[in-house]
């Protein structure tokens, strides 16, 4: 079941840059950057609220990140919802005619299994599902 707005992801070119803003829009330091080198992308995380935003870089203009900013200008990239039971939902949301872009979840940043779900059956947005990895 998804229990909240885990996070919202926005894509940008330069994430030093991007950083200094949402520095001086929270008035806060991110709590936490990590870079996910299987998916070439360096992330930096600001708390608001119950919720977070994930700032995306790409590492590597062949990453998915680096594609889609290839593609599309900065922005929002996707909403991650939490989950209670990864796996569940992944069987409840198939079985409902959800594709998903991955047959497991992986490791992704924050210390989260995710999965994704394919943009043209959700109107046009990715959404990602996550868990807290045990």
């Amino acid at each position: 079941m998804i229990k909240k707005i885990e996070h919202i992801g926005i894509a940008v070119n330069d994430l030093e840059a991007a950083t200094k803003t949402y520095e001086t829009l929270f008035k806060a330091s991110p709590y936490k950057t990590e870079t996910v080198e299987r998916e070439g992308v360096k992330t930096v995380f600001f708390e608001c609220g119950e919720s977070k935003i994930e700032l995306l870089g790409a590492t590597r203009d062949d990453s998915p990140i680096g594609k889609y900013l290839s593609k599309q200008r900065e922005g929002i990239h996707h909403i991650a919802f939490f989950v209670d039971d990864l796996a569940a939902e992944m069987s409840r949301l198939q079985q409902e005619g959800f594709q998903l872009l991955s047959e497991t979840p992986k490791p992704g940043a924050d210390d989260k299994s995710i999965v994704f779900l394919h943009p043209k059956g959700n109107h046009g947005v990715l959404i990602e599902l996550c868990e807290d990895r045990a």
